[in-house]
């Protein structure tokens, strides 16, 4: 079982035309895909400032604060308000809602899915809990410390702010463990369609 560790703070931030924050691409399915041509891709986002979102037609997105006072984001179905320790939010990223500060920077989770490649899902880790999962690719965003053991292997280390990838071909047992019972880290799944 190959799993591959991604710090963000050793991925360059690339800047936002509209000077409203910086993104930081953590990883691309299939290896290696551009702007253009990605199934899935996770990333990192700095805001720091108010702003609509960009559009993604055709993509499923989902959403959440890592660190920072949090954001009001606007949506069809009302007004969200995220900070850390909520769960994430999943939209079309046709909607490109109004996102709005509370007072200071935040940083936020991203994934998107095109439908016409796979599905997604991104959940709220909870301490201890077992994952299960059998997804083309699994992975687990931590914005602390935090031990991850996958079935009956070594456990890992991971630093905060790294992403942990796996695309081993079977299901797999994840459990994350920390000092809290709240965990500031998510669970991220992506299934490819067969086709791909």
């Amino acid at each position: 079982m190959s799993l591959q560790l991604i710090e963000t703070r050793r991925v360059q931030a690339q800047s936002w035309p509209n000077g409203g924050g910086s993104t930081r691409e953590l990883y691309t399915w299939p290896a290696g895909a551009t702007a253009d041509d990605w199934h899935m891709r996770v990333s990192l986002a700095e805001i720091t400032r108010d702003g609509p979102f960009s559009a993604y037609d055709g993509v499923d997105r989902w959403f959440a604060v890592v660190d920072g006072a949090g954001v009001v984001l606007t949506l069809p179905d009302g007004r969200h308000m995220l900070d850390p320790h909520s769960a994430p939010v999943h939209f079309d990223g046709a909607l490109a809602p109004h996102c709005s500060l509370n007072h200071r920077d935040t940083r936020a989770l991203n994934l998107m899915v095109r439908r016409d490649h796979g599905r997604g899902a991104m959940l709220r880790v909870k301490n201890d809990d077992e994952w299960l999962s059998s997804a083309t690719l699994r992975a687990v965003y931590v914005a602390e410390p935090l031990t991850l053991q996958i079935d009956d292997a070594d456990a890992a280390q991971l630093p905060a702010h790294t992403l942990a990838v796996s695309t081993y071909a079977r299901r797999q047992r994840w459990r994350v463990r920390g000092d809290s019972d709240t965990p500031v880290a998510w669970w991220i799944e992506f299934e490819a369609r067969a086709s791909q």
